[in-house]
């Protein structure tokens, strides 16, 4: 998992699968990111990410639960049409913007 940090924004590519295997390092290594509270912003570009299910919602929810009870947002974006369409029929994209 790579990250750049500008500022308040954390920017995170995720590879591979985002799974019921892989979900709980992953929630382990975004909370770490996110855990300085100066971060505001995470944006998860899934450029890289293959698949998700609903394990991969989960963590996603879950880190944007914790950004916004502090004032803060989270973004996505460069899903493959197969992410996006699991993004958009569990309806996160009501409440996570893609950018």
């Amino acid at each position: 998992m790579e990250h750049v940090r500008r500022r308040d924004t954390m920017t995170v590519r995720l590879t591979g699968e985002l799974d019921h295997c892989s979900a709980q390092s992953v929630r382990r290594e975004l909370d770490g990111l996110i855990a300085d509270p100066g971060i505001k912003k995470l944006v998860l570009d899934m450029g890289g990410m293959s698949f998700m299910d609903s394990s991969g919602i989960g963590v996603i929810l879950g880190r944007y639960r914790e950004l916004h009870g502090r004032g803060g947002a989270l973004y996505v974006k460069n899903m493959n049409s197969q992410v996006e369409k699991i993004f958009l029929l569990s309806g996160m994209d009501q409440i996570i913007q893609i950018i």
